[in-house]
């Protein structure tokens, strides 16, 4: 089992504090598995298992309980006086109004809240202004390179391969059987497609939502709206509006399967309002449902290093550079990171294609062109990064 150092991190720094701890994230992707790996820290720690009281909303065994006030009242009847008690409420979007049975507990000194969900509903609307300013969200993803890496080991470019094509579902990682690994994929995708997507915002016609997926999974990091994904499936023979994609597109977002991403121009300084980008939670999910295409290696590989820009903490933009694009702003307290990636660039037009943008910007944040060339080539200050190696950095 492969230690999610980063997430863990987090949770110590944040232990006693008075604040909701909300781990975030895709189906699938280690939530419960994190917060068992916190458990089994705290008991070491000497916390006493009487004082974590752990309840996982998706077992029937607590079925019972995804009513508020039974909530309310069971943890209350498991509290340890005079001690710190460690109170683990896995899924708990599956409670409806949870978040009164939250308040309340929030508002007892001797109760330390840890909460997950899948789906970012969770988050908004009543919850929100319920809680606000009271709770801490930790966004969790499915395996990095590096912790896959850690987790199955070998030599690290076949590795990667594997990685590229699988993706980083944890389970799915140690299912060596292709066929086997593609259904358990299919069925993190039909839960989250049924239970986060088509019962929460009350969808009716599934096939074209299907539809509207396929779609941003075969244009993965390519620019795309609402209105050109419409046009092409009404030209398909699914008709549809803008409307209605935009509306599945942000449930798509709501289960943390896609991730949008706007431009920024750097010249001008703002950030711009059409023509977004989007990218998809774990390639594991697009290999199962379109299979491996060779064609579109290129953008499968942003889609990668977005993700880890995405693991690190950074905001990633994509950059407008007058008629040219950078493909990813990186932004953390105040400093920026620029990114170029293509597999390679030993073709001479493709490296030039691949520099332009970041010559024509003129300020002195770093800039990389991240490829899986083994022989660096960068000038004017540009750093070329082999790919694996920069995915497992520390």
């Amino acid at each position: 089992m492969v230690q999610r150092t980063e997430y863990i991190e987090k949770l110590r720094k944040l232990r006693d504090q008075k604040v909701i701890k909300v781990i975030t994230g895709v189906r699938r992707c280690g939530k419960s598995t994190l917060l068992q790996m916190y458990r089994d820290e705290l008991l070491a720690d000497g916390v006493s298992a009487d004082c974590c009281i752990a309840i996982n909303f998706e077992d029937i065994s607590f079925e019972q309980l995804r009513e508020y006030h039974k909530l309310y009242e069971y943890v209350l009847e498991h509290l340890v006086e005079g001690k710190m008690n460690y109170v683990f409420l896995d899924e708990i979007q599956c409670v409806p109004e949870f978040q009164r049975a939250v308040d309340s507990l929030f508002l007892r000194d001797n109760v330390d809240l840890y909460l997950t969900g899948s789906n970012a509903y969770m988050l908004s609307g009543e919850l929100a202004t319920l809680l606000s300013g009271r709770y801490i969200e930790i966004s969790m993803l499915p395996l990095s390179f590096r912790e896959y890496y850690e987790l199955v080991g070998g030599d690290k470019k076949t590795t990667f391969r594997n990685y590229f094509s699988r993706g980083g579902f944890p389970y799915a990682a140690s299912i060596e059987d292709t066929w086997v690994r593609n259904e358990y994929l299919r069925g993190i995708y039909n839960t989250v497609l049924l239970k986060d997507i088509v019962e929460r915002k009350r969808i009716s016609d599934v096939p074209l939502l299907e539809s509207v997926i396929r779609f941003l999974f075969d244009n993965v990091g390519s620019i795309v709206s609402a209105k050109k994904i419409a046009d092409s499936l009404t030209s398909d023979g699914r008709k549809t509006t803008a409307v209605t994609v935009d509306s599945y597109i942000q449930a798509l977002k709501d289960a943390f399967i896609l991730y949008e991403v706007n431009r920024y121009d750097v010249k001008g300084r703002q950030h711009l309002k059409s023509l977004e980008k989007y990218y998809i939670v774990d390639n594991g999910l697009r290999t199962m449902l379109l299979g491996d295409r060779i064609r579109d290696f290129g953008h499968v590989l942003e889609n990668i290093v977005y993700l880890e820009l995405n693991r690190r903490g950074y905001r990633v933009s994509i950059g407008k550079v007058g008629n040219l694009e950078v493909d990813f702003i990186a932004e953390k307290n105040g400093q920026k990171i620029y990114y170029q990636v293509a597999a390679s660039i030993l073709d001479p037009a493709t490296y030039e294609r691949e520099f332009a943008p970041l010559k024509a910007i003129r300020d002195s944040f770093p800039k990389y062109v991240l490829t899986l060339d083994e022989f660096p080539m960068g000038e004017d200050g540009i750093n070329q990064l082999n790919i694996i190696d920069f995915l497992l950095e520390e």
